[in-house]
């Protein structure tokens, strides 16, 4: 029974230690700044509309194909 409570107790501690070990890891993280942040947003979201255009225009152009395949058979 002495072997339950002594492992009970550690709990707490590893947990502890766990917060304190992010607590400085967290510390070592070299942030962004914000114009950083700006500017790579502004290029994932230039990406995700060029890519929605580029799709976009496959499928209309397989679109006028397929029409052109069905309307010939």
């Amino acid at each position: 029974m002495a072997k339950d409570t002594t492992s009970e107790k550690k709990q707490p501690n590893k947990v502890a230690k766990w917060f304190k070990d992010l607590k400085i890891e967290f510390k070592k993280v070299v942030w962004p700044t914000k114009e950083t942040v700006i500017n790579n947003t502004v290029v994932v979201l230039a990406v995700v509309v060029g890519s929605a255009i580029l799709v976009g225009l496959l499928d209309e152009g397989f679109l006028t194909l397929m029409r052109l395949v069905y309307q010939q058979g």
